[in-house]
């Protein structure tokens, strides 16, 4: 696959009289395809590992060779020690990179790198040791004079004593995975009961996940904004900073969008920042990518949180505007290489925004979902007319499943442009034609999130999804001018599939075949608000000028439509008013489904005669399951926490599922008492399959 990005070309001075010739990748997914592509570049050959789950996956088909490590619970391949060191046996390969998450920060897996004689691309073991492990960093950096948050640094043995720790820090507080990362193991404790559930959930995640279920406690900072310094080492004790990623836009402590520079920061609070992470790094002789994570309060106070010892999901962000390859420069200081880069060398240019695409469904609240990408077609990578860039890191492909067994990511999209206006709106339009289907997916809250006044303005906090999401999302709030344009545009794509059909049947000469030029459009919303509208449609094949009249207050108005659209394609290209306007659509009874920028239509273009008729039909009413607890998404039941008989109360914890590696508690909607219960410990349960019943 060709690079859509290029990286500034860094001389550095090589100090070893052997190159890295073979790299096993010790991961999956994006982040392996990624290495790969770098690795490509530079003439070295790559090693990919894959579990049963993984035999078809796009780092197995990139890489030179692949080697199979077993079933795919993670646990019994990917972070097994001994079939990867095994794997390096086999292939012959001279170096390791381990991604992130899995072994990437596991110094044991280092160390017998270290013994074999194989490169690690990585930090050394020391510093994976003290920074990795999240109670060790948070001392040593109190010892280095770096302001750190208030909690708890010891282990922690039961719930009683999370209970009183959590009592003594003072709620809200945060319960954390001490090996954890990537929003595993993490839970926010507002009251005994919650700290006394949160603590066993994380730890149980923490062992399922990293093979670690060491606990801790820290006091969780409100209104906070996550911003975090990237630096970078080699082993000559050569320590630079690339400046700061925005991180703050989180759902359950997880990365959503990220952006670099952040919009908050001002120089010499980025400078300060940046000091104390490259003092942080050098006192553990730090040699390659790593992140020191910071909480920023809104009077730009900073206090440290953790370093992740790895190369960051985010780091596209970082390479766009330093011009800097990460997986390159870790690969050079893995064989010794000198830093050619000082830090008055580091220019931040322009701006660039990263969206986390998952295989989650926002509609429920977040859901994970899991099944075939019917359809994956990513927009095209590379530089627009506009001068904006268009990144996008991906393991998958059409076609590929989404498997229960791994983190639910499928892609980061990327855009950078001269300002963060610029990249925003880059990443907007980017997200209109990003075609995926098959699964459930979160483009629709991304493209919200990116539409919404607090974004723009950049007043963002980790809150943010909380705050203006409490219900969860149930879709943007309608622009009625987006409205009326998709009612035009929806319009004209029905007269073209009519007459289309009135081509293709033939049973009628042209002169004879009588279109109706006036269509009665009605918009249906997700939150079934509707929108009525007439369109008359004039002009030949090409530009055609639309009278839109509205019902509700009859203003009619003249809109000039172009559109390259032909029934069977599902992205629709438009323009109105020599405006580009883009959305999603695909066919049903009298008209179309359409989804555009958060928001879920269904369209309906009739003759003026049908839709009076229309109104007349009674409307369907869904089936009554209030007295059912369904399966949110697929996963494996961990435990059932009631019994038949038992009477339950609002809110009540009822059962806890898990899947992509997460916990979920499910909880009473109301009163009632279980009559009963369907499923118990270790059973694999579809979407909407029934746990329990109640009376």
């Amino acid at each position: 696959m060709e690079e859509a990005f290029e990286f500034a070309v860094i001389e550095s001075e090589f100090l070893m009289t052997k190159k890295i010739k073979k790299i096993l990748i010790a991961n999956r997914g994006e982040i392996a395809c990624r290495v790969i592509k770098t690795a490509q570049r530079m003439g070295i050959k790559t090693v990919a590992v894959y579990s049963d789950a993984d035999k078809n996956a796009l780092h197995v088909e990139m890489a030179d060779e692949a080697i199979h490590i077993g079933p795919p619970p993670a646990n019994q391949s990917y972070i097994v020690m001994d079939k990867i060191l095994a794997a390096i046996k086999e292939s012959g390969a001279d170096a390791v990179h381990p991604g992130y998450g899995f072994l990437s920060e596991n110094p044991d897996f280092a160390k017998a790198l270290k013994k074999a004689k194989i490169a690690f691309i990585g930090p050394n073991p020391k510093a994976i040791e003290a920074m990795g492990d999240k109670i060790t960093s948070k001392k040593l950096a109190m010892e280095a004079g770096v302001s750190t948050v208030p909690g708890h640094m010891g282990l922690i043995d039961d719930a009683d004593e999370a209970v009183k720790i959590a009592k003594k820090i003072g709620y809200p507080v945060m319960i954390k995975a001490s090996a954890g990362g990537g929003g595993k193991g993490m839970r926010i404790a507002w009251n005994d009961e919650e700290a006394r559930e949160g603590f066993q959930s994380s730890k149980n995640e923490a062992a399922s996940s990293f093979g670690d279920d060491r606990i801790f406690i820290e006091k969780f900072v409100t209104q906070p904004r996550h911003i975090e310094i990237q630096v970078l080492g080699d082993k000559h004790g050569n320590v630079i900073y690339l400046g700061e990623r925005e991180c703050s836009i989180q759902r359950r402590n997880q990365k959503v969008i990220e952006e670099a520079p952040s919009p908050f920061l001002d120089e010499e609070t980025r400078a300060a920042m940046g000091k104390e992470s490259v003092a942080l790094a050098k006192a553990v002789d730090y040699d390659s990518a790593g992140t020191v994570e910071f909480i920023v309060d809104g009077d730009k106070n900073f206090y440290f949180l953790e370093m992740n010892t790895r190369l960051q999901v985010e780091h596209p962000v970082t390479e766009l505007i330093t011009g800097v390859d990460l997986v390159e420069q870790m690969i050079r200081s893995a064989q010794g290489e000198k830093l050619s880069i000082k830090q008055k060398d580091v220019k931040l240019n322009g701006w660039a925004i990263e969206s986390r695409i998952y295989a989650e469904d926002p509609y429920r609240n977040f859901l994970p979902s899991i099944g075939r990408l019917v359809r994956y077609r990513p927009p095209v990578e590379g530089t627009t007319s506009a001068g904006a860039i268009i990144r996008n890191d991906t393991g998958v492909f059409e076609g590929g499943e989404i498997s229960m067994y791994y983190d639910p990511m499928i892609a980061k999209l990327c855009t950078w442009g001269d300002d963060r206006g610029v990249a925003v709106a880059a990443q907007r339009s980017a997200l209109d034609n990003f075609e995926l289907e098959g699964i459930g997916h979160n483009i629709p809250f991304l493209q919200a999130v990116y539409d919404h006044d607090r974004f723009i303005r950049g007043d963002i906090t980790t809150a943010f999804i909380a705050e203006e999401y409490p219900e969860g999302f149930e879709g943007a709030e309608v622009n009625s001018g987006h409205a009326r344009k998709i009612a035009a545009i929806c319009a004209l794509m029905h007269d073209i599939k009519e007459h289309r059909a009135a081509e293709i049947s033939g049973a009628l000469p042209n002169h004879e075949r009588h279109i109706p030029d006036i269509w009665a459009v009605e918009l249906k919303v997700s939150n079934d608000e509707v929108y009525h509208y007439t369109a008359d449609i004039n002009g030949d094949e090409g530009l055609r000028t639309i009278i839109m009249d509205d019902e509700g207050d009859k203003a009619a108005l003249e809109l000039e439509v172009i559109t390259s659209w032909r029934p069977g394609q599902k992205l629709v290209h438009a323009a109105v008013d020599n405006d580009p306007f883009n959305f999603k659509a695909e066919p049903c009874a009298e008209g179309f489904k359409v989804k555009h920028r958060g928001v879920d239509y269904k369209v309906a273009v009739r003759s003026p005669r049908a839709a009076e008729l229309a109104r007349l039909m009674p409307v369907k009413v869904p089936p009554d399951t209030s007295n059912l607890l369904l399966c949110p998404m697929p996963g494996v039941i961990v435990s059932i926490l009631v019994a038949e008989g038992d009477e339950i109360q609002d809110g009540q914890a009822l059962a806890v599922v898990e899947a992509m590696k997460m916990e979920n508690t499910l909880r009473a909607e109301k009163k009632s008492v279980v009559k009963k219960i369907n499923a118990g410990p270790g059973d694999n349960l579809a979407v909407d399959e029934v746990i329990m019943e109640f009376e």
